[in-house]
């Protein structure tokens, strides 16, 4: 008989052979960091790193948090603190290493400044046909790149034979440019912003800001000097007329070639007097101010149409190296607290002159939409002359040529110091203007005579200014009287023979 087998204790052993291996699977062997020796996993011994994948990897796929996305959160928190870190760390040491300066357009320097870029760039190599490197490196000149933003400005230059040439001026335009100034490298921005417009010239507004090191910083006020010197050495010699824009002063035009005293020709003595007075004023600032009287001076030039009151002036502001604020009183939109603002802000070394003060208040006329033409008031404009809010240091030229017609308040001592009649011709100055037409150069200088014109000795000069002195005091007795204006316009068109029979054509015409 047969009896079964017994069964024996433990797991059943399976065969040797192929199909008993067991395979496991790549998952598995990540998943069980201590697998079945019997299945046929490797077990990392212990302290060893996985074969495959870091410690950050595993954590970014296994942390449920990190793939909810407080992971990404969590490093772009970290990128944005060390990117404003950077940031702050930049402008502190901009604050610390560089120095900017800002120069609106508005202000006076920011001309000067354009002007001294144009001047001092650099000149191109004239074998090289450009700018030499080796220059560049070495900066021999203030400008050491040349700048690829320009702009132009065009002005005109007039000739002593009256032919006028277009000077074309070449100045940084928007943009960024650098030179380099006793040794220090400069960087200077010209921005232009197109919202914001110059209402009375139309101009956008423009901003020049220079940054350079701030060892450097000491250089900026010698470069705005420098700057501000050649503009100067372009109006050397020169008499600038400035005009109120708004509420500010402006240079009218191109700057003016001195005049003489002597190409003016007044009555004797009119001309030392007035000039004595105005040099014994200045310079005495101090002496005013010891005896507690306001440092300022006030002068009327009256008389008729023509007797040379505006030449006069001009004559004297270039004696004494002065320019002149020219004011019109009558000028639309002008009040007067504009008016006081503008006494007030007169640039330094300026005569100030109010023109033909006798009709300023004599065409108020009454309209309907803005009122009066001139919104300055007689009180306000006494106010402006010596009041509490007037300026101080300061010289007021008023003409006019209706005397009568001035009220006495305008004219008493304190705001018209000064009062000085230009008259008609004399016999004594037509014959100083004819003697000066028709003369030789009183500095021995050759003279420039007008083509085909006869050039007269100077006995027979004498003789003729000696019969028009004669005609024109002949004339006065008679009550004619004959302007100066007059007698230079005959003078202007005429050969000196012909100017003293016109004289009496004149005379006799009047």
């Amino acid at each position: 008989m047969f009896r079964p087998r017994p069964a024996t204790a433990g797991p059943q052993q399976p065969e040797a052979g192929p199909s008993t291996q067991q395979v496991v699977s790549k998952d598995a062997a990540l998943h069980n960091d201590q697998a079945d020796p019997a299945l046929g996993a490797v077990v990392a011994p212990p302290g060893a790193s996985a074969p495959e994948g870091s410690f950050v990897s595993r954590m970014m796929a296994d942390n449920p948090y990190f793939s909810a996305g407080a992971g990404l959160m969590g490093i772009g928190v970290v990128l944005a603190s060390l990117r404003r870190s950077i940031r702050l760390g930049a402008t502190f040491a901009q604050r610390r290493l560089l120095v900017t300066l800002e120069i609106p357009s508005k202000d006076r320097s920011y001309p000067w400044f354009l002007d001294w870029m144009a001047v001092n760039a650099p000149q191109p190599n004239p074998a090289e046909g450009r700018t030499s490197l080796r220059s560049l490196l070495k900066g021999k000149s203030p400008m050491a790149l040349p700048s690829h933003e320009l702009a132009v400005e065009t002005n005109f230059k007039q000739h002593e034979n009256g032919s006028t040439e277009a000077v074309f001026n070449l100045v940084p335009g928007p943009g960024t440019h650098y030179f380099r100034y006793a040794g220090a490298w400069f960087q200077v921005k010209r921005e232009r912003d197109a919202k914001l417009m110059d209402l009375h010239s139309g101009t956008p507004w423009e901003t020049l800001t220079l940054t350079t090191l701030a060892s450097s910083r000491h250089l900026l006020a010698s470069l705005l000097s420098e700057a501000r010197n050649l503009a100067e050495n372009h109006i050397e010699g020169k008499t600038l007329v400035y005009t109120a824009w708004g509420m500010e002063w402006r240079p009218f035009g191109k700057p003016r070639r001195r005049r003489q005293m002597g190409s003016v020709v007044l009555a004797d003595g009119v001309s030392e007097r007035v000039e004595a007075d105005i040099k014994g004023f200045l310079g005495r600032g101090k002496w005013y101010a010891e005896r507690g009287i306001p440092y300022r001076r006030g002068y009327l030039l009256h008389g008729p149409p023509g007797s040379g009151k505006t030449s006069f002036i001009q004559a004297l502001a270039g004696s004494v190296s002065y320019n002149i604020c020219l004011l019109n009183l009558a000028e639309r939109g002008l009040t007067d607290d504009k008016l006081n603002h503008l006494l007030g802000l007169v640039p330094e070394r300026s005569f100030i002159l109010l023109e033909d003060v006798d009709s300023a208040f004599s065409r108020r006329v009454q309209t309907t939409e803005d009122g009066f033409k001139s919104s300055v008031t007689f009180s306000g404009l006494l106010n402006a002359l010596d009041g509490v809010a007037s300026s101080e240091e300061r010289i007021i030229f008023m003409t006019t040529n209706h005397l009568d017609r001035l009220d006495p308040a305008l004219i008493r001592p304190g705001r018209v110091d000064v009062h000085e009649l230009l008259d008609d011709a004399h016999g004594e100055q037509a014959q100083r203007l004819f003697t000066k037409f028709y003369g030789s150069s009183e500095s021995g200088e050759e003279r420039v005579w007008r083509e085909g014109e006869e050039v007269l000795e100077r006995e027979e000069i004498e003789r003729l200014g000696s019969q028009v002195k004669e005609i024109v005091d002949e004339a006065r007795s008679r009550g004619q009287t004959i302007s100066m204006a007059t007698l230079q316009g005959l003078f202007i068109r005429s050969s000196a023979r012909d100017g003293v029979s016109g004289i009496t054509r004149l005379c006799q015409g009047n």
